[in-house]
């Protein structure tokens, strides 16, 4: 009997990534949206970084800044920077490299980053989640007892690795992004973790309470599945869970994240594949999620920040994302009942990778370009 109800709670659990999150609500394109014609801040170079990828703001105000190529910088606000050794050796082609970084929830006692990169490999490299010890002695800070805690399947090449990480609010578990590696059928896929968003522990086992954990394996490990190239994930203040993803030629999306729900890469999409050929779009299956807000034409969207600085106190509650193929900051403003829309659209005159809010409630951004800037937004008055 033990057995049946097991397979019965599987089955049930299974179920739940072909239901809808919320059918009454509407996907808005703002693809065509226009840039917004005034800035309500001043911008404020702060260092220079060879392709620079994410940005990890520290208690005190100081910054981590990973460049793809496999550096990582410790940086104050006043633009001095200095390196810091340990990271391992990273697969640095295209859009593969040394990625995202975070801090601990426990970061003030247990000093620990974890960060994501493309690990080396035969058949081409593969998403790895690594945490480690910050160091620090005197001047000279490293990383130490550096322990790789989660590695994708399948293993092989490919670009859109996503590898962004995010931290449940009450710090118990941790959220990955990982991409589809130009593999598309990967992301419907449940014995893989490409193309999927999974929820560990902090040491990178598996929760019991995750939505398919009865089956074991990778396929525990998903929360939800069908994504592309997550580039974004970070949670409101309300405890919600929000992702932006890049479509192929059009749809890039900003999603809700519900456990247990299939987003319909690539299945369906409001883009289409880059040969031209038309893939369904989400309307056409009511049983995959559609995004909230969708790109057509893309904007490419990037690092997923919510704001709740002090600095600009009208912001409170807003998104940020950087749009790598449209050179902006984009302002996302959300109505409490899980609609959202673009509220702003700045240009920026480059392709932004990561925002970030500052401990003093500044906006950070950072250029993807092999002379990088790294930007600090305060208000213009």
């Amino acid at each position: 009997m033990r057995e049946v109800r097991q397979i019965g709670q599987a089955l049930i659990l299974a179920l739940l990534f072909l239901l809808p999150v919320q059918a009454a609500l509407a996907e808005v394109n703002a693809g065509n949206r226009a840039y917004s014609t005034s800035r309500p801040f001043k911008i404020t170079p702060v260092a220079t970084f060879d392709t620079p990828w994410a940005i990890a703001v520290m208690p005190e105000g100081r910054l981590l800044v990973t460049e793809k190529g496999g550096r990582l910088y410790l940086v104050t606000l006043d633009g001095r920077k200095q390196e810091v050794p340990g990271v391992p050796p990273v697969q640095a082609i295209g859009q593969d490299g040394l990625l995202d970084i975070v801090l601990s929830p426990r970061f003030g006692t247990d000093h620990q980053v974890y960060f994501t990169y493309v690990e080396p490999g035969e058949g081409g490299g593969r998403l790895a989640l690594a945490r480690a010890r910050f160091a620090e002695s005197g001047d000279i800070a490293r990383l130490a007892d550096l322990a790789v805690i989660w590695r994708a399947t399948p293993e092989g090449g490919g670009g859109q690795p996503g590898g962004i990480i995010a931290f449940a609010p009450d710090g118990q578990h941790l959220f990955l992004a990982s991409g589809d590696r130009m593999r598309p059928q990967t992301a419907q896929d449940p014995g893989g973790s490409l193309g999927k968003i999974l929820r560990l522990n902090l040491d990178g086992s598996t929760p019991a309470d995750n939505p398919m954990a009865a089956q074991g394996g990778v396929q525990a490990q998903i929360w939800t599945m069908g994504h592309r190239n997550p580039y974004g994930l970070a949670f409101a203040a309300d405890g919600k869970l929000w992702e932006d993803e890049m479509g192929p030629r059009g749809g890039d999306e900003l999603n809700l994240i519900r456990p247990g729900r299939n987003y319909g890469w690539p299945l369906v999409s409001n883009g289409d594949n880059y040969d031209g050929t038309p893939i369904p779009r989400h309307r056409t299956r009511p049983d995959l999620e559609a995004p909230i807000v969708y790109w057509t034409p893309v904007i490419a969207p990037a690092g997923l920040a919510f704001y709740s600085g002090a600095m600009f106190p009208t912001w409170h509650g807003s998104a940020f994302i950087g749009a790598l193929r449209q050179h902006a900051l984009v302002r996302i403003a959300f109505d409490g009942k899980g609609g959202a829309r673009e509220a702003d659209r700045w240009d920026m005159g480059q392709r932004i990778r990561d925002v970030v809010v500052a401990a003093d409630g500044a906006l950070l951004l950072i250029e993807d370009r092999p002379d990088g800037r790294l930007l600090r937004l305060t208000p213009a008055k």
